[in-house]
């Protein structure tokens, strides 16, 4: 018996062995190749069929409603040189300057949600909104991260209960 299993590690060990490992591509729209040799960090990693991008500032001339539909155009072509899309969305990181309470907060996700919704109509990934103090981008107002799963956006399904009708 232990000459059996010895013999099945045998074989099965070189198959283990040949599993590939994902690959790992860094990624920096045109113009944007210093954040990886001057900053050391990666705009865009995507790791198998997972993307990771890094922080996309809403800052630039403009009101707070420009900067942050730019910032979301940005992320959308950060997203497809990856081969990835908004639909393929999971996770997005929101860092906002402005707010200092939960009031302010508030006021400023009634700016900000319909530009996100613009976005992301259905199907909304998980998100986490950060109030901060500053931002590197001088006059950013707010900086979006987001992780995507390629192909993730092409039959999604709603586990979660549409909302009663109100009386």
């Amino acid at each position: 018996m232990p000459r059996l299993v010895f013999l099945l590690l045998l074989i099965a060990a070189p198959a283990a062995a040949q599993t590939p490992s994902p690959t790992r591509e860094h990624l920096a729209a045109p113009g944007h190749e210093a954040a990886y040799h001057q900053w050391h960090y990666s705009p865009v990693v995507k790791v198998g069929d997972t993307v990771t991008v890094s922080g996309i500032p809403a800052a630039g001339p403009g009101t707070y409603e420009e900067k942050v539909r730019r910032m979301f155009v940005a992320l959308g072509k950060e997203l497809e040189q990856a081969g990835a899309s908004y639909a393929d969305v999971v996770e997005l990181t929101s860092f906002h300057v402005g707010p200092t309470d939960p009031t302010s907060f508030q006021a400023e996700f009634a700016r900000f949600a319909p530009i996100h919704h613009e976005f992301f109509p259905a199907h909304y990934p998980a998100w986490t909104a950060v109030g901060t103090t500053a931002l590197l981008a001088p006059g950013a107002v707010v900086e979006l991260r987001a992780v995507a799963v390629i192909g993730s956006g092409k039959a999604p399904r709603l586990s979660i209960p549409l909302p009663k009708p109100r009386k």
